[in-house]
């Protein structure tokens, strides 16, 4: 049986790399374009690396020619250009292009829950989902007027052990560890999905070269429910450390540090719970696997291994105590 020949645009993200790990395991034949920037998470062994500016229309048509895929993932489009030049460049030439997306295009807060597929979408105040949304918008048009062989999927909050999936960082961690308590926003119990990198790309992988899927947009999220309290009580747990936490509201935040006012007040405040339903139809026996208290160790242990990880942000620190002023919980 021959092995499907898959691109993929971006290698090394934290999507992207576990994708890549996962397909090549998987027996696929796998072109990674990249500009090789990156050692961090570094391209598996028996995949074929193009250097090239993925965003520069004539540099990638001149790495790649005239060949055809029977998949391309773009894991780094973000604006309706990039996807744009992507329907021209591989129109004719592939079986199937696969967008990723984000689950934080959905409206906030949710109009309904759970959350599947068809439900609402809009800008949700900041540039990274209306961009995305422009991008789908593109796209979906393209499957409709151009045959354009379109499979759209939305990661939702995806983690792998160098990323701490929570704003503060490192420094949440350091702060912990010198007793010192952190800020976290509303009362604690809002309802989050936080999903490993090895999960997304069982899910991914199993995606490629499916023909139920063009023309589909599929999320690829965790069927584990935590709140923001939990997430940070699991990472204090894998720090080996007490959970000391101030709860402020997403605003009195957004004063103090205002790049995590938008965030905070038009995502993560919000409860979001989705149904996984399509995802486990279109791969059977798909299950996310990682529990986040496993991943949490995961992420504390590889932070750990190396100073140089533990990079911690003096103004964000110095905006937590200002926010904990004397308050304790």
């Amino acid at each position: 049986m021959t092995s499907q020949r898959v691109l993929f645009i971006g290698g090394t993200g934290v999507l992207s790399a576990a994708c890549a790990r996962e397909a090549v395991a998987a027996g696929v034949d796998l072109t990674v374009v990249t500009r090789g920037r990156t050692t961090l998470r570094p391209v598996p062994e028996g995949v074929r690396v193009v250097h090239a500016d993925a965003h520069d229309d004539a540099a990638m048509r001149a790495a790649l020619g005239d060949e055809t895929f029977d998949a391309v993932v773009n894991f780094i489009g973000y604006t309706p250009e990039d996807v744009r030049a992507d329907a021209d460049r591989y129109a004719g030439r592939t079986g199937q292009y696969v967008f990723i997306s984000t689950g934080s295009l959905y409206a906030r807060p949710a109009p309904r829950l759970p959350i599947v597929e068809s439900s609402a979408r809009r800008n949700n105040g900041f540039d990274y989902p209306m961009q995305k949304l422009r991008c789908e918008e593109e796209l979906e048009r393209a499957y409709r007027y151009d045959a354009f062989p379109v499979t759209i999927v939305r990661a939702a909050h995806v983690y792998d052990e160098t990323v701490l999936p929570i704003l503060a960082g490192w420094t949440a961690i350091e702060r912990w560890r010198q007793r010192k308590a952190v800020v976290v926003h509303g009362d604690g119990t809002s309802l989050w999905n936080l999903l490993h990198a090895r999960d997304f790309a069982r899910g991914l992988t199993g995606l490629l070269g499916n023909r139920h899927a063009v023309g589909q947009s599929v999320h690829i999220t965790s069927d584990e429910l935590l709140t923001w309290d939990e997430i940070h009580f699991c990472l204090a747990e894998a720090a080996g450390v007490e959970p000391r936490i101030v709860h402020r509201s997403s605003e009195d935040i957004g004063r103090e540090i205002a790049w995590m006012g938008p965030v905070l007040q038009e995502d993560f405040r919000h409860s979001v719970i989705y149904d996984n339903s399509m995802i486990k139809s279109l791969v059977p026996g798909f299950l996310s696997q990682v529990p986040f208290a496993r991943g949490a160790r995961e992420i504390v242990s590889w932070f750990d291994q190396e100073s140089s990880r533990r990079r911690t942000d003096p103004e964000l620190d110095a905006a937590f105590d200002r926010l904990v002023g004397d308050r304790r919980e």
